[in-house]
């Protein structure tokens, strides 16, 4: 299949999507009454400052998540728009290795799974720099990418992606099957938390969908939040929360069902659900119904089990910020590793600057020379921890730690150890691995 369009950049402004009534919920529109946890004011995530923008004013807005009665979303109100996160966006999804194979894991094991051929048409939201798709060509599969940020999609058109730049909804799901394109198979990883109008991205997704076409949706699982503690994974740019008994519900408005789901140790414990239509052949595997079941089990389905968390969040907080105090009055020198969304998260709950991180560093040439937000940490190439040689090294990104300890073993020579915050403080020393 050759997929003809006039423009594979087509860069467009959309209207702001719609989250629905202020205080309602943007799933089922019921009113919201119960609070999840209140991490106080912070700028967005991803606005990586650069030198000559530290001394202007910069908008923080709350971090107030709340969870829903009837669906249990939990949800942040949309303080700041999806135009003002993706037009210019600072994550390249390539730059974590461990991801980048995840990917192609995936690739391999859903092309052999849905028969997937030349003759099949793939459809990737939220595509990022094309880090999934380069997997599908050489298996010669025909795809389609669609990321709103410009810049990052252009990274994807230079490996020979096709992407559109666009936000994805109903509007665009019309477009593309009046120009002949619906889908065996669509992919959302990790974008359905950073839609703020989830019915109509998923709208979008029931029309794109042939008759017994997949979905496969990949998200953070709420119940490894609480669990795990992973306040910090809470941001603007993430709107919603998932549980499967909220996937179920959201499936349930738009005549599509759950017919699998799979538990994954990306971002700290994520499922992989699989969607079709409510009228497709394909019968649901037992191991959904063992999830809901185990969902009920854990609380997921009672208000207060979503109340109780805020207090774990206090606690790692407190715990953190004592460590750092008694480790700067000790005279040690600490640096950060790694600029993600979650790690901006925890620095500004925790008023983190650089009175307790010299710098952090990123392996994202994009964020070289620039600072975070609301701390404004400079951000360094990752030689900068070898030149300064710091005592202990707080790792951000706590999700790739496995990897980044790997990476930076050699920090053992100089006797450096990391700082994991979450769930709770703990040190590593890599001389003793």
């Amino acid at each position: 299949m050759n997929i003809q369009t006039p423009d594979l950049l087509r860069e467009t402004k959309p209207d702001s999507p719609s989250s629905g009534a202020s205080n309602g919920c943007r799933l089922c529109g019921k009113l919201l009454h119960y609070k999840f946890i209140d991490l106080g004011m912070s700028p967005p995530c991803e606005n990586i400052l650069t030198a000559d923008q530290i001394d202007c004013m910069e908008p923080f807005f709350p971090l107030d998540v709340l969870v829903c009665e009837s669906c249990f979303l939990v949800q942040l109100k949309e303080y700041v728009g999806p135009e003002e996160i993706f037009t210019e966006y600072g994550y390249f999804s390539s730059y974590a290795t461990s991801w980048v194979a995840h990917a192609k894991a995936y690739c391999e094991a859903i092309t052999e799974r849905l028969g997937l051929d030349e003759n099949s048409f793939v459809v990737e939201l939220a595509s990022n720099d094309g880090y999934l798709l380069q997997h599908f060509q050489p298996l010669g599969i025909p795809m389609l990418g669609i990321e709103p940020a410009a810049n990052v999609a252009e990274a994807a058109r230079a490996k020979g992606i096709p992407t559109y730049v666009e936000f994805f909804g109903v509007a665009l799901a019309q477009k593309l099957v009046g120009e002949g394109l619906q889908a065996d198979l669509i992919i959302g990883n990790n974008v359905l938390a950073q839609v703020p109008d989830l019915n109509d991205f998923v709208g979008g997704m029931k029309i794109l969908l042939k008759p017994e076409g997949t979905i496969t949706l990949e998200f953070p699982h709420i119940e490894r939040l609480i669990e795990h503690n992973q306040f910090d994974t809470i941001y603007h740019e993430h709107f919603s929360y998932f549980s499967l008994t909220t996937i179920r519900h959201m499936a349930w408005r738009h005549r599509l069902k759950i017919v699998d789901v799979e538990e994954l140790p990306t971002h700290g414990g994520s499922l992989r659900v699989y969607l079709a239509h409510e009228a497709s052949a394909q019968k649901p595997d037992v191991r959904v119904a063992e999830m809901l079941e185990r969902e009920e089990r854990h609380g997921l389905t009672d208000v207060t089990t979503y109340a109780a968390f805020a207090e774990k969040a206090r606690r790692a907080k407190r715990d953190l910020l004592f460590f750092l105090i008694s480790a700067k009055n000790e005279g040690k020198r600490i640096c950060g590793y790694g600029a993600p969304g979650k790690g901006n998260t925890l620095l500004n709950y925790c008023g983190i600057g650089t009175d307790f991180l010299d710098f952090t560093v990123d392996r994202n040439p994009y964020k070289h020379g620039r600072f975070t937000p609301g701390m404004h940490i400079p951000i360094l190439p990752v030689a900068a921890i070898d030149e300064a040689k710091p005592d202990y090294i707080l790792i951000l990104p706590w999700n790739f730690k496995d990897e980044i300890i790997e990476q930076m073993h050699h920090v053992a020579d100089w006797g450096a150890k990391f700082i994991i915050p979450i769930p709770y403080v703990t040190i590593i020393d890599p001389a003793e691995l």
